[in-house]
């Protein structure tokens, strides 16, 4: 398969993990009534849903051993720039602050970890709803792995149990009102991941739209043969 084919699938799924690699590291300043929404969200939760998108994309137009390919090629690129971008956008003056290089390396591991097992599960739940309605195998094969990349980025990411992957983010251990709101307090790292997966959650449907639009101008998928 030439590599113009996929090359944009590739390109796309690094720039949208490398830009939620940075944006995570940002909450959400603003509030609403007494809903504080640094407790809830960060900038990432609104571009990486984009990437389950992409492999959605991929699967329908190659199947699941190229798309399968992809996410490897992906992770990879999307890793290592997740490594050296963010220092080079603080020595140009685009972001704030610079992250030390032990948290650089810690999320790094924790959005390669979340990214391989939540993608691939993505194409293993796609494939198997694929010749079901056109919409549920998009949103269940996203859904299902925005569960388990929610779960795994946001634990080995912030909780204390990892911190010997690097070094901990105090803001994020912060003790805070779930989800902003309710009288029980846990690490306001926890309200991150549940509003990180409504968001993906909402982003699941939105992403319909542009899925359809896309998916309707390919007459028929592309399917390689397994290997």
């Amino acid at each position: 398969m030439s590599l113009s084919r996929y090359l944009p699938f590739v390109t796309a799924m690094a720039l949208v993990v490398v830009a939620s690699n940075v944006l995570v590291q940002f909450p959400v300043d603003g509030q609403i009534g007494s809903l504080s929404l640094a407790d809830i969200l960060t900038w990432g939760a609104f571009t990486y849903p984009f990437a389950f998108l992409v492999t959605d994309l991929a699967n329908r137009r190659y199947g699941p051993v190229m798309a399968r390919r992809i996410v490897f090629v992906g992770f990879m690129i999307a890793v290592a720039c997740s490594i050296v971008i963010p220092p080079l956008l603080y020595r140009y003056g685009l972001i704030e602050f610079e992250t030390a290089a032990g948290r650089l390396v810690r999320i790094a591991i924790a959005s390669g970890s979340a990214f391989l097992i939540g993608q691939l599960l993505d194409v293993t739940v796609f494939n198997w709803l694929r010749r079901q309605s056109w919409w549920r195998a998009p949103v269940f094969a996203s859904l299902a792995g925005s569960v388990i990349d929610t779960a795994v980025f946001f634990t080995i990411a912030f909780s204390a149990v990892f911190a010997f992957v690097g070094p901990d983010d105090a803001f994020a251990l912060e003790k805070a009102p779930l989800l902003g709101l309710f009288g029980i307090e846990t690490a306001r790292w926890m309200s991150w991941a549940l509003g990180d997966f409504c968001v993906k959650f909402a982003i699941a449907v939105f992403a319909l739209i542009p899925y359809r639009l896309i998916a309707a101008r390919w007459n028929q998928p592309v399917v390689l043969p397994a290997e």
